[in-house]
């Protein structure tokens, strides 16, 4: 089997359920972020340091791959698929309270880096919220269901905690944002 087909060169790709639209529509951008967002973290699970949170990481990456199904289908269609819920997002915040209660207490912002693990962590955060902010755009001219928007609200929220316990467990710096005096 090919892995071409040409049907997109000019400019359009289908939707879950037969439906063409451009590839710049905000459908594709919203789930192309997620996709994105799901190669990165691909790249966070190469790294040694998490392997502990492996097993957290591949469900997030398959609860991504829910999201960019649900997002690619067409807008009235009745095409049952797996969807998020509730338990998914209530993983996030009982994973967030637990690594929380071995950190020290925020105090600053923190500037991204000094692990590469860390460095992952807050490529996936800052795509994340990417994502978040094109599904909220997508929202705002089609239903999206509420729990994708709220799942990658907490999940953004996560690996800014999962870059601050790399950080720890790294034994690396966490270096604080320390903002220039305004000048008067």
């Amino acid at each position: 089997m090919k892995i071409y087909t040409k049907t997109g060169d000019q400019g359009e790709t289908s939707l879950v359920g037969g439906t063409r639209i451009s590839k710049g529509h905000e459908k594709i951008e919203a789930y192309g972020s997620v996709d994105e967002l799901n190669c990165w973290i691909g790249v966070l699970l190469d790294q040694e340091a998490v392997k502990p949170s492996r097993e957290l990481l591949i469900s997030i990456q398959e609860n991504l791959f829910t999201i960019g199904s649900n997002l690619a289908l067409e807008a009235d269609s009745t095409i049952d698929l797996p969807k998020i819920d509730d338990s998914d997002i209530s993983i996030l915040e009982k994973q967030m309270d637990d690594w929380n209660e071995t950190l020290p207490e925020m105090r600053n912002f923190v500037l991204p880096g000094g692990h590469p693990a860390v460095s992952y962590c807050h490529m996936c955060r800052v795509v994340c919220r990417r994502a978040e902010r094109q599904v909220i755009r997508l929202n705002d001219n089609e239903e999206v269901d509420g729990l994708i928007i709220r799942y990658l609200n907490r999940l953004s929220d996560l690996f800014f905690v999962f870059a601050r316990k790399m950080t720890s467990d790294t034994g690396s710096e966490e270096i604080p944002w320390r903002p220039k005096k305004a000048n008067k």
